[in-house]
């Protein structure tokens, strides 16, 4: 489920909150099966994805430092890469 989400955990410089709240948005949108809210999902969807953003970013910050760093670069990086260049 969710090989979507890249690894946020190793990155140089640190996942920024934006990348931290994609992958909350996205794995929100698997659990939920919404893609797109309305008037009656939009509440509870937008809490959980600030519910879990905040819970992702706790978490990355008391793991410990990898020890390679993940293997993919999050979309809004890659994105940005493509951007620039």
């Amino acid at each position: 489920m969710c090989r979507n989400i890249t690894t946020l955990r190793g990155l140089e410089p640190g996942a920024t909150t934006e990348e931290i709240e994609a992958a909350a948005r996205q794995y929100v949108r698997k659990v939920s099966g919404v893609q797109k809210t309305s008037a009656a999902t939009e509440e509870p969807f937008e809490r959980a994805v600030a519910e879990i953003a905040h819970i992702t970013a706790h978490l990355l910050a008391e793991l410990p430092p990898r020890k390679q760093p993940p293997p993919t670069l999050p979309p809004l990086r890659r994105i940005a890469a493509r951007e620039a260049s």
